[in-house]
């Protein structure tokens, strides 16, 4: 099998290294990269083949991930045109969307457009896919594997969805470091050392939603099982709800997806 990458940044660093642990094969993976130092860095730590340019990239690869930033896709992918053949496309640019990057490729439609996280980096990511009608089932399995190789994946038939994906999971770690946030601040005001409060309030994070994946009842149960009537978790709550926190969320992401949506459209203009 032959996958190609076009860029190779963090996120290509983090899928090549995930897709290596999984058993593909690291003389099947080139990387198209103009920096030298990332050249290196893939070379040296994943031994795959790595080019400045196209030109010397293989042709009619089985994947071509893109990976590179959105601004800069039009004219990264415009050398590749004449050379996909058969290949599945797999985009992790935030925003692009699929009719843009089948214009710029020519016409190309085997495309699956990917939305992965920042814990991606980790191997626990979560990933948001859909594809064109025209990509196979055994080719949106190929595009679940390569995704599969830095956290789970959930497959998404709209993409007017994937807006929503990026507001939700794509942005989402966002809000999690914000919690985690106030909560150091708080221990801080409590007078906690930085260190004490830093894992006070990481391992509460992490712990609850390990508790949550485990748990088959809504978060909304767990939560009230936690809140004893007159007491401080309680008392807690009612503060947030009156500081307007729950609905700060939401409305949070729904601003998120307006966003990705204006982006969407600039981004994908010709």
């Amino acid at each position: 099998m032959k996958i190609l990458f076009l860029g190779g940044g963090n996120m290509a660093n983090a899928l090549i290294g995930g897709m290596l642990k999984q058993g593909f094969a690291a003389s099947g993976i080139d990387v198209i990269d103009p920096g030298a130092e990332a050249r290196q860095k893939l070379a040296g730590s994943y031994g795959v083949r790595c080019h400045e340019s196209a030109a010397t990239a293989p042709a009619s690869p089985d994947v071509l991930v893109l990976a590179v930033k959105p601004q800069q896709m039009k004219e990264a992918v415009a050398p590749l045109a004449e050379k996909l053949g058969n290949a599945v496309i797999v985009s992790i640019a935030a925003g692009l969307d699929m009719a843009a990057l089948s214009r710029w490729l020519g016409g190309h439609r085997k495309i699956v457009r990917c939305m992965p996280n920042t814990p991606a980096l980790i191997g626990a990511g979560i990933t948001g896919l859909c594809a064109l009608p025209e990509v196979s089932a055994d080719e949106r399995a190929l595009a679940d594997r390569v995704l599969k190789a830095v956290g789970s994946t959930v497959w998404i038939e709209s993409e007017a969805r994937m807006d929503a994906v990026t507001a939700i999971s794509g942005s989402g770690p966002a809000y999690v470091f914000l919690f985690i946030e106030a909560l150091q601040q708080a221990a801080a005001e409590f007078g906690f050392t930085p260190e004490q409060g830093r894992q006070l309030a990481i391992e509460t994070v992490q712990g609850a939603a390990a508790l949550a994946a485990q748990s088959s009842e809504p978060a909304s149960l767990l939560r009230e099982r936690v809140t004893s009537k007159g007491g401080t978790t309680e008392a807690a709550l009612k503060m947030m709800a009156e500081k307007g926190v729950k609905y700060g969320i939401v409305a949070g992401c729904h601003a998120a997806e307006a966003r990705g949506k204006e982006l969407g459209k600039l981004l994908g203009a010709d």
